[in-house]
């Protein structure tokens, strides 16, 4: 064994140390190759404006909500590298990415209403054991509220465990904005958690055609002829002639864990226009129980 002299000496394959720094570090946060898409904060310093200031000493810039896009891909930007750990479950590390100092600046994009709602401690409790987010798909879908604008989003998180090893869950969601000033606010969020075991066990309500037939055909007996089923990466739309005059296209979109859900209803006008419409299927499912029991 040689002793004494540096580590670059007694190192032959050792490289400048800077090119450590400067590697690509995806392959150590997450298992897929979708791209990340809250990259958006690049700058190191971002943060030291904002350090040790309390959510309500924070003003965002404009130019960070200055459009919905915006408002999503910089908040989940911010988010990206916070953690907030909880006592007795760990990724096998100590101090994670920038720990809880990204939460204050994130809790601003939410509107003052929402803010009334949803204290700061309580915004932080929706993030407990969340040690690294990766935004992987974000769309934006029809809404019936007037001046709102919803946004699908799915994330890729690494939570920490009793073992003390990262564990990799996806959520998907659905974010509310609207327009405060000069910026989008987020009004309204929900986040559901992803199973990874049920679609292969349970049948139809997990793929975009069966979930089709069964409650826009057999519930609803709308459906006339064939479906028609297009797919351009994660978005899947299902074409279909309906029982009263009207073509329908019904939104599907597929999760990581490979299950379609549905996100919008479409109908196309006698002029030949695509317009959102909102049917409850479940009122479907009820006349054809009691039609059931009447004919029984």
């Amino acid at each position: 064994m040689v002793m004494g002299g540096s580590l670059q000496a007694q190192c032959v394959e050792c490289k400048d140390p800077m090119e450590f720094y400067q590697r690509d570090f995806e392959t150590f946060y997450r298992p897929s190759n979708l791209p990340i898409l809250n990259n958006k904060i690049a700058s190191a310093n971002f943060f030291d404006p904002y350090f040790g200031k309390k959510p309500q000493e924070i003003a965002l810039p404009d130019a960070l909500a200055d459009t919905p896009e915006n408002t999503i891909l910089n908040y989940f930007s911010i988010l990206r590298d916070a953690a907030n750990p909880v006592e007795g479950k760990g990724a096998g590390c100590g101090t994670i990415g920038n720990a809880t100092i990204p939460y204050p600046i994130s809790y601003q994009f939410l509107s003052p209403q929402f803010q009334k709602s949803l204290s700061f401690d309580e915004y932080m409790k929706t993030y407990e054991n969340i040690l690294h987010i990766n935004l992987i798909k974000y769309h934006q879908v029809p809404v019936e509220t007037e001046n709102t604008v919803r946004y699908f989003v799915e994330l890729e998180t690494i939570e920490g465990t009793d073992k003390q090893t990262g564990a990799f869950t996806y959520y998907y969601g659905f974010i509310d904005l609207e327009k405060v000033g000069n910026q989008y606010k987020i009004t309204d969020i929900h986040y559901f958690g992803e199973d990874f075991l049920c679609a292969p066990y349970h049948g139809w309500q997990w793929d975009a055609e069966g979930n089709v037939e069964i409650r826009y055909g057999d519930w609803c007996k709308l459906i006339k002829g064939k479906l028609q089923k297009t797919q351009n990466d994660y978005i899947i739309r299902i074409l279909f002639d309906g029982t009263d005059g009207y073509e329908y296209c019904i939104v599907f979109f597929q999760l990581t864990n490979g299950t379609d859900l549905e996100v919008a209803q479409y109908r196309k006008t006698l002029g030949g226009t695509w317009i959102p419409i909102h049917m409850n299927l479940e009122d479907c499912l009820e006349k054809s129980i009691r039609a059931f029991y009447i004919q029984t």
